[in-house]
């Protein structure tokens, strides 16, 4: 025995990013995207609790500083930005949002809203004061940016993808799916996106044998698999899914709710809903299976694997 000590491996730093840049830019459509990636969000605190905001949680955080804060000053900002760097418990970053100022321009003509550093007066010449005012103010944090966001071409959908691929953390789901099986007399479910209807399938209900048990026993799921239309359905509904999955992502999809329905919720709507949600898993996804007729066994029945009553979570890393 050698008696050295195994040390626990250290955690990885918290991420913590600092979103600024010039207003009109997409510094909110920035936060926004982290926030929907977990990130606890604050947006314009006082510059004085800056550091003290940071502090010592566990979540990662993104802050937004411009020059609507109070006494903004775009040196102190990037001194305590220095100081939180000499950290070793966090990851700071220091994003920074522009555009050219014809596209500015047009963006707050568009929305009719105030400059926060126009001097007043009708839209036009005076918002671009506060533009050219805003830019010189914000010179140091430009120059000190780990990552500079031009948006002045860049669509919506495109910024999300960018700030994701560069801040999504570890593990996260790039969309989180839910997959439901109901039965029709007690309605659809009312968050369902994509519904399929089972009862063209052969019925387990007449079945005596079959009918007291779900979709989860082997012999239901044996019974169902038989129907000479299961293998050419399930092919065809998983390959619109996986074309589907990814292009929703790329729109900056976050959640999505797929639910299967037969007569009863209990035996052929269960199945699909077990086989798809295994599909899933195997692809990468993230799922969780609701059984919502399904009264909850106080044990999963033989030969139903791991699969639970009434609810199941599929964790993977997409």
């Amino acid at each position: 025995m050698s008696g050295a000590t195994d040390t626990p491996p250290l955690a990885p730093p918290r991420p913590v990013v600092l979103v600024t840049g010039l207003s009109g830019a997409g510094k909110a459509s920035i936060l926004r995207t982290l926030e929907d990636l977990g990130f606890e969000t604050v947006d314009n605190p006082p510059l004085t609790i800056l550091e003290e905001l940071v502090g010592d949680g566990a979540s990662p955080l993104a802050i937004g500083v411009d020059a609507r804060s109070r006494g903004f000053d775009a040196e102190a900002v990037r001194h305590a930005v220095e100081r939180l760097r000499l950290r070793q418990d966090i990851a700071v970053s220091l994003v920074f949002a522009t555009a050219e100022e014809t596209v500015l321009l047009r963006r707050f003509s568009e929305t009719r809203r105030r400059h926060p550093l126009a001097p007043g007066g009708p839209l036009g010449s005076r918002v671009a004061q506060g533009i050219a005012q805003e830019a010189a103010l914000l010179a140091p944090l430009r120059d000190a940016a780990d990552m500079l966001v031009d948006t002045s071409d860049l669509p919506l959908p495109e910024l999300r993808r960018m700030v994701e691929h560069r801040f999504r953390p570890v593990g996260a789901a790039a969309l989180d799916i839910t997959v439901i099986s109901f039965g029709y007399p007690k309605g659809l479910p009312r968050e369902a996106e994509l519904v399929f209807d089972m009862r063209f399938l052969r019925n387990p209900h007449y079945d005596p044998v079959l009918r007291p048990m779900t979709g989860r026993d082997a012999p239901v799921a044996a019974f169902v698999e038989t129907d000479p239309d299961f293998a050419p359905f399930f092919a065809r509904m998983t390959g619109l899914l996986d074309l589907l999955l990814p292009r929703y992502v790329a729109e900056g999809k976050k959640y999505l709710t797929i639910a299967f329905g037969c007569t009863g919720g209990k035996h052929r709507s269960v199945l699909v809903a077990e086989r798809l949600a295994a599909h899933l898993a195997a692809g990468g996804w993230r799922a969780e299976v609701i059984h919502r007729d399904i009264v909850p066994a106080t044990a999963p029945p033989a030969g139903a694997g791991t699969a639970h009553a009434g609810r199941e979570a599929l964790a993977r890393s997409p």
